[in-house]
């Protein structure tokens, strides 16, 4: 089934059923805008044969970003930037779908100091994040124009859909959750009141960019931290969205405090029904799929055909989102679709500043972070060689990967603030 094109409930169609899912960039420049190394990028995937390239976060606010090279979409300065990066992608024979986000509390001290969020839940991650500010009524009501004004904004420069980015810990994200939104107005307590911002978000974007065009929504299967977004409210929501205008949700979970994408489960840990599944949200995604009237993708964790196939033929998935794979063997998806290839790479197992405390599965929690900066580092390495025109590294150390990523980030950040 994996070849077959997908008609979304808004009539657009997608050529098959990959679709590259996003991956943060840090490649703007020093005015958030987007670069040459972006068309390099991405007319490098699209050339690869997935039906769909989405973008990595494009942010909504200059002021709070998810990391230092950001892309933003904000006014019209950056508009023939954008332009040339959905047109070398059209010419690769792809689309171009842009994520759209706010990172609320999970942006970094070296953009903000004082974030915005649900309310004052700092992220206590090794020092990075500041405490935030709760967001007045005046804050959400720019936030929802924001969305409306991003989606508008790259539909106008030839993107060919959206995705409003709700999962992973970011604002819309965490408005849902009940860990860190604690408020006591429309937009706290209750699930209902938890979900609205999503939905007034929904409502502005479709409002501005018309019936017809594409809109996708990322949201977490669960937060899997206590106190946390559960799958039960997941499921509510998606009887939400249904009514919501959404022709696809991408089912995603886990936040910065628990990065389920990136930990590591041995074999013998894996039950045998998840290990022919491969995708770690799979069992999530079937409970959503059976009250869900959009398509559903699933990304995270597969690595064969096999698995994929078996995913879409099941009923569980109706898209396979994939990343990682796409950053040390662009062109996979091209001979996966011709049956040349059954198994993707998988070097998340080398990914490791080493063994018993400081490996991945350190009883620290300062060196569990280390691990999936170190393994996130390995991965910003790759997407930069190949936008810059290069091959993928992977005989990169994860310990000088992350370094450069650390030197790299602080260099975006201070041409940034004297731009």
């Amino acid at each position: 089934m994996i070849e077959q094109s997908l008609t979304l409930p808004c009539g657009h169609r997608v050529a098959n059923r990959l679709c590259k899912s996003a991956m943060t960039e840090g490649l703007a420049d020093a005015h958030d805008h987007a670069t040459a190394a972006h068309q390099r990028l991405y007319s490098t995937w699209a050339r690869g044969g997935a039906a769909i390239q989405l973008s990595g976060n494009i942010m909504i606010d200059r002021r709070y970003l998810e990391r230092s090279g950001n892309v933003v979409a904000e006014g019209d300065s950056g508009l023939p930037q954008l332009r040339a990066w959905a047109q070398t992608v059209c010419e690769g024979g792809s689309q171009l779908w842009a994520q759209i986000s706010h990172p609320g509390r999970q942006c970094p001290r070296l953009v903000n100091l004082t974030p915005l969020a649900p309310s004052e839940v700092q992220l206590n991650l090794g020092g990075n994040f500041g405490r935030p500010r709760a967001a007045t009524e005046a804050d959400i009501q720019d936030i929802i124009q924001r969305f409306a004004d991003t989606a508008a904004r790259v539909k106008e420069a030839g993107f060919d859909g959206v995705q409003i980015h709700s999962a992973h810990g970011y604002l819309l994200s965490q408005f849902l959750s009940p860990r860190t939104n604690q408020r006591q107005d429309r937009w706290g307590g209750s699930l209902a009141n938890r979900a609205s911002l999503l939905l007034s978000v929904i409502a502005a974007v479709r409002a501005r960019v018309g019936p017809a065009y594409p809109i996708a929504v990322k949201l977490n299967s669960s937060d899997f931290v206590k106190g946390g977004f559960t799958l039960d409210e997941s499921i509510q929501v998606v009887l939400w969205l249904n009514d919501a205008g959404v022709d696809l949700l991408e089912v995603s979970g886990g936040t910065y405090e628990q990065l389920e994408f990136f930990k590591p489960q041995a074999a013998s840990e894996i039950r045998d029904s998840t290990r022919e599944r491969e995708a770690m949200f799979l069992e999530y995604a079937k409970s959503i799929k059976a009250v869900a009237r959009m398509p559903i993708m699933v990304t995270g964790g597969f690595r064969t055909l096999a698995g994929m196939e078996a995913a879409l033929a099941g009923g569980h998935s109706d898209m396979i989102g994939l990343a990682r794979p796409f950053c040390l063997d662009p062109d996979f998806p091209a001979r996966m679709l011709a049956g040349q290839m059954a198994r993707l790479p998988v070097p998340e197992d080398h990914l490791v500043l080493g063994q018993g405390f400081w490996g991945p599965n350190s009883p620290s929690s300062v060196m569990r972070a280390l691990n999936n900066q170190a393994q996130a580092g390995w991965y910003y390495h790759q997407i930069e060689r190949l936008g810059a025109g290069l091959a993928p590294e992977p005989d990169v150390s994860p310990l000088r990967a992350m370094v450069a990523h650390f030197v790299k980030d602080f260099g975006r950040a201070l041409r940034r603030k004297f731009a």
